[in-house]
């Protein structure tokens, strides 16, 4: 990515105006600046790709999508159970210059010989069962977070993963965020001091009213949809617009305990993994978990994750996790911060939603996708020393997972990491569904209670199996 002088000076500048309008101290603009730059922006030949679980053109499965295509990735696959949405994706990569073919199941693509990687986009519960067949038909894969559904699940793709040595990554995308990095940074080489405690705000669930059985929409295999999980009812309720206000399918699936855990796994499996990466815990976790939270509705087509909740999860250091539906009353951060873009135009930025650390004598360190700020500006303003501990440099995880197809070096969030996280987000759900205060083994990964323990795991619908 080397430029003449003059251009490259240009360069130069505008990416590091670009870098400090996103809140980042000059001195750490300038080392991400230089980690892109001495690097190809894709190294190696392309690598063939296809898409499983493509949805819709405002799902997380074109934003993938349109991430893979910006690497050296050539699409000759796709891959939905809703044949609207397969309809218009490939369209789509037509138009982008691609000759791909149509597939209404996984299985199916994943045998395509040509195919030699895949960006998995699906419903949390088709997770596992679709990563543990693209490892052992010898594919790369790229899979959004949540990594599983479960536990056991997440223990399963671990397993797989090792022994096939396939390039894997997990979509936890704000690792290869530099401000989420310079955060967990600052933190482990104690900026702030001892950790006391971590705060993850990520906002509560929706609720509903019971939401109307329909027909199933021609086109969408239904079946194959609820997959591994119990029958359901095809539910969904338009707006005076038209559009989806309340569904299971394609967005709000999200909402149903059947098939994801709310917020818990949606943006804590973001920012717990923040709170685990900055806790030097990415290979273990929290020894303890107790929760609270309004209940939710019992009805089986209404939104069934707990509306408002506080999960508390204690470490063996002593710190303690707290991830919440709200801000915590008497948090050390104030309500917003000041930022420039690069224009240099003022704008509000809440802290409402993101991850704040908190150490002795007073000082924190907030981080979101749109800030980092502190207690005291010096404690991100004032370089680290150069034997501090550093992260794993990622600036664009879909770029990283590319150069470790082509390197063979593992990935910023690999399948253990992605599990690890995951599971954090999982026991604080089991907590929440059984009301108890639980001890938790990271090493045996099992609660001292039995019936928490149920939860580990679930059974599948046949004939769909988890085989590890």
């Amino acid at each position: 990515m080397h430029k003449g002088n003059l251009s490259r000076r240009g360069f130069m500048q505008r990416s590091l105006a670009t870098l400090a309008a996103a809140g980042l101290p000059a001195w750490y603009a300038r080392e991400v600046f230089a980690a892109d730059d001495k690097k190809d922006e894709s190294p190696g030949e392309k690598v063939i790709m296809g898409a499983i679980g493509i949805g819709s053109p405002a799902s997380r499965g074109r934003a993938i999508y349109g991430d893979a295509r910006g690497q050296k990735a050539e699409y000759i696959a796709a891959c939905d159970v809703d044949k609207r949405f397969l309809d218009n994706a490939l369209e789509m990569m037509k138009k982008d210059g691609f000759d791909a073919k149509g597939y209404s199941d996984f299985r199916e693509l994943l045998d395509n010989p040509k195919v030699n990687a895949v960006t998995i986009a699906v419903p949390d519960h088709w997770h596992a069962l679709i990563v543990i067949d693209a490892l052992r038909k010898g594919k790369y894969v790229y899979c959004e977070k949540p990594l599983t559904l479960t536990i056991a699940e997440g223990q399963a793709v671990v397993k797989v993963a090792k022994e096939t040595g396939r390039t894997f990554q997990t979509g936890s995308m704000q690792r290869s965020d530099p401000r989420f990095r310079l955060a967990c940074e600052l933190v482990r080489n104690g900026r702030i001091g001892k950790v006391k405690q971590v705060e993850t705000r990520i906002g509560g669930n929706p609720t509903c009213e019971p939401i109307p059985k329909v027909a199933v929409p021609e086109g969408l295999n239904w079946d194959f949809w609820l997959g591994p999980t119990p029958e359901a009812d095809y539910v969904e309720r338009r707006g005076a617009d038209g559009k989806l206000a309340n569904c299971r399918h394609p967005y709000e699936f999200r909402w149903f305990y059947a098939y994801s855990g709310g917020k818990m796994t949606d943006w804590g499996a973001h920012h717990n993994d923040i709170a685990q990466w900055g806790l030097g815990m990415d290979h273990s976790g929290p020894i303890a978990v107790e929760a609270e939270g309004a209940e939710p509705s019992k009805d089986p087509n209404a939104y069934n994750t707990h509306p408002t909740f506080k999960v508390t999860y204690t470490y063996a250091s002593g710190t303690k996790l707290y991830c919440a539906s709200h801000q915590l009353e008497g948090s050390a951060d104030p309500k917003e911060t000041v930022v420039k873009d690069k224009d240099g135009k003022e704008h509000k930025v809440g802290h409402d939603n993101g991850v704040l650390f908190e150490g002795e004598g007073g000082k924190w360190i907030f981080v979101s996708r749109g800030i980092i700020t502190a207690s005291d500006p010096k404690l991100i303003e004032e370089p680290l020393p150069a034997d501090a501990t550093r992260l794993y440099v990622s600036n664009n995880q879909m770029a990283n997972f590319f150069e470790c197809i082509h390197t063979g070096k593992p990935t910023v969030c690999p399948a253990e990491v992605g599990h690890r996280s995951a599971t954090v987000c999982h026991i604080g759900v089991i907590a929440l569904r059984t009301g108890k205060k639980l001890d938790w083994d990271p090493v045996k990964e099992q609660f001292d209670d039995a019936e928490a323990n149920k939860y580990l795991s679930r059974p599948m619908r046949a004939p769909w199996k988890l085989e590890a």
